[in-house]
């Protein structure tokens, strides 16, 4: 027998849409906090010459800036005040989530349901306006020290761009804050997704370019194409695959009636650190590019010798950056995903794993199952980002089509494309409730 759930879901569509009143106006205000943060990208800092900046772009865009100037949609190369775009906030989270793992206070915090995610939030924030104020103050050090860039060097440069990119990263994360509470949710995410997506036109239009030059042959145009369809339909696949882990539940008696025991899963997702351990790798292997892209003479020479080997599509820079992504999403699953917390919180509303002890023995179930499924996620996370690395080096496919961007893009969306669904779920089931009022008041 089909469920009252299940028949909905079964019945969804986006026709609904037009009857779903509050879900369009979350729809126009995240629309319309985009648009506000696709301004923001297009001011740029005060007290900088643009087209002095574009040109010393242009010598370290093949470095770390050219990883966060397509996160931010441009806004770094042309130094905008919303430059260091979100990252702040990301890294703060993530170091939050570290120091929970080794801090009692902060694990405490953690378990102490919505209040203690208040107090971490806090926190975060904080975190957040120093991360960006340090941030600003190298830029605004790097900035001077990079040539005819300032027109007026000094403190009062320095404390202007402290203030404004810390400024313009605090607002951005209010804007996601607001997003996630009065917009379809997922709001740092639909930030950084809407960055990468205003950067796609531009780079399609420079792949065309170069296949009308001659530069690229008609043949390899399609073959992108066609693998980058491949590799989003593949994204997709892998992003919704999971280890079912089978809960019982035993019987129970309420009052004079005795229910059977229950059966659900636990899922254990095929890649549970995310795009974390991509942007990870990608950004350490970039620093040495990016330092010797900065230097006059291009650094040192070993400097120099470590980036001629750590270039795009080098043998030394792939398993370096395979064993990197490997590595990460090892690391920050075991961060994210606590086995003896799981097992624990089984065994208090009396749970179990059909032919294991609950509590100990539940853990290193959970923690052998995860850990091979890990192997998988991370080999997928390796896959992804290693092919279109390859186009990148040898085809001169322009930047934005590498795994990390895609891997993104299509994350995000479909999380987007599931908050409408459960808002559309919703207004069905309000919907429903009132014709059955309706129903009652007529009878």
């Amino acid at each position: 027998m089909v469920s009252a759930a299940e028949q909905l879901a079964a019945n969804l569509n986006f026709g609904a849409l037009s009857k779903a009143t509050e879900l369009k106006k979350r729809i126009w205000f995240t629309l319309g906090a985009l648009i506000v943060y696709r301004i923001g990208t297009y001011i740029p800092l005060p007290g900088i010459n643009p087209e002095a900046f574009a040109d010393a772009f242009k010598n370290a865009s093949q470095g770390i800036l050219g990883l966060f100037n397509m996160f931010s949609g441009g806004a770094v190369e042309r130094m905008a005040i919303f430059a260091l775009n979100i990252m702040p906030y990301i890294s703060a989270s993530i170091i939050l989530q570290l120091l929970s793992s080794v801090s009692p206070s902060l694990e405490a915090l953690k378990k102490e349901g919505e209040q203690g995610r208040k107090v971490i939030n806090q926190y975060t924030r904080y975190l957040t306006a120093v991360l960006a104020a340090l941030q600003a103050y190298g830029i605004a050090i790097g900035l001077e020290g990079a040539g005819n860039i300032v027109s007026e060097p000094g403190w009062f440069f320095r404390i202007s761009t402290v203030i404004t990119l810390t400024g313009g990263t605090m607002f951005l994360m209010w804007l996601g804050e607001q997003i996630t509470a009065r917009g379809i949710g997922n709001g740092i995410s639909l930030i950084i997704m809407a960055g990468i997506v205003a950067g796609l036109p531009s780079a399609i239009a420079g792949t065309l370019e170069l296949g009308r030059q001659g530069a690229l042959s008609t043949a390899l145009i399609l073959f992108i194409l066609v693998m980058a369809v491949a590799v989003i339909a593949f994204i997709v696949f892998m992003e919704r695959a999971q280890r079912r882990l089978l809960i019982q539940y035993p019987k129970r008696q309420v009052g004079n009636q005795m229910f059977e025991g229950q059966t659900s899963h636990l899922p254990l997702k095929l890649n549970t650190a995310g795009v974390i351990p991509p942007i990870f790798a990608s950004s350490l292997l970039l620093v040495p590019v990016t330092i010797a892209g900065f230097s006059a003479q291009g650094g040192p020479e070993w400097l120099t010798s470590v980036t001629t080997y750590l270039g795009h599509g080098r043998p030394l820079y792939m398993i370096l950056y395979v064993a990197m992504i490997v590595f990460f999403a090892f690391f920050y699953t075991a961060i994210v995903f606590n086995p003896v917390d799981t097992a624990d919180n089984l065994k208090k509303h009396g749970g179990f794993i059909p032919g294991i002890r609950p509590g100990e023995r539940t853990a290193e179930h959970i923690d052998y199952v995860l850990t091979r499924v890990t192997v998988v996620g991370a080999a997928y996370l390796a896959l992804v980002c290693l092919l279109p690395e390859m186009l990148v080096s040898y085809a001169a496919v322009p930047f934005y089509l590498g795994g990390t961007s895609l891997l993104i893009v299509v994350s995000v969306t479909m999380d987007t494309v599931a908050q409408v669904q459960g808002h559309l779920l919703a207004h069905q089931y309000e919907g429903l409730i009132k014709k059955a009022k309706l129903r009652g008041i007529s009878r």
